[in-house]
């Protein structure tokens, strides 16, 4: 009899890639740590996204810790980002495929207009102060699309505007898109809230 086929996930990935949903949430979690300030995050936004510093015992000690959903909402991972000049900056937990999701989908999902409407970046940081300027966002977790973030990017959004330099022609085949310049090297993070809604158009 020929095998069968594995079921594919809403991402086009097979199950067997999938990121399983944790059955834990870290607990005690400082959102008004001053690294959390220092990068223009404020508490109620540290809040909402349920990142702050870890000081219990795990991998993640020490650190910012930033939750990661699947679309679906379910948390499945953990990043975390170091508040010294310890390496490495950024610690993900070992099996995470982060090229299967996109950080913050499911909450903007619910945030987009009925134009369809986000913004897209490449790290977290830059991700929570784009939406912290009031616009519904995600972030690749990287400087790269991978084919399942594009086909969760065109299923949940129609347009797609760009502060970074990637993949603008892959989208742009796909859905409406414009890219947003943002010169001198700047990342969306170390814009104030003002200059984001400058840029976007708000």
């Amino acid at each position: 009899m020929p095998e069968k086929a594995k079921p594919e996930s809403p991402a086009g990935e097979s199950t067997a890639a999938l990121n399983k949903p944790l059955n834990f949430q870290l607990k005690n979690v400082d959102p008004v740590h001053p690294y959390l300030a220092g990068r223009g995050i404020t508490k109620e936004t540290a809040e909402a996204f349920g990142v702050g510093y870890f000081s219990n015992r795990g991998s993640m000690s020490g650190r910012v810790v930033i939750p990661i959903h699947n679309e679906r909402g379910e948390l499945v991972a953990y990043a975390g980002r170091a508040v010294d000049h310890s390496e490495p900056r950024y610690k993900l937990p070992a099996g995470f495929h982060k090229s299967l999701e996109l950080y913050n989908l499911h909450r903007a999902i619910g945030e987009s207009d009925t134009a369809g409407r986000v913004v897209v970046v490449e790290g977290f940081f830059d991700c929570m102060k784009v939406s912290q300027a009031g616009f519904p966002c995600v972030a690749l977790m990287g400087s790269s699309l991978s084919e399942a973030q594009e086909e969760l990017m065109v299923r949940h959004f129609k347009n797609a505007c760009l502060m970074l330099d990637e993949c603008l022609v892959r989208l742009g085949r796909r859905m409406w898109v414009r890219a947003v310049v943002l010169g001198d090297g700047k990342q969306p993070d170390l814009l104030t809230g003002e200059e984001i809604a400058g840029l976007l158009g708000k």
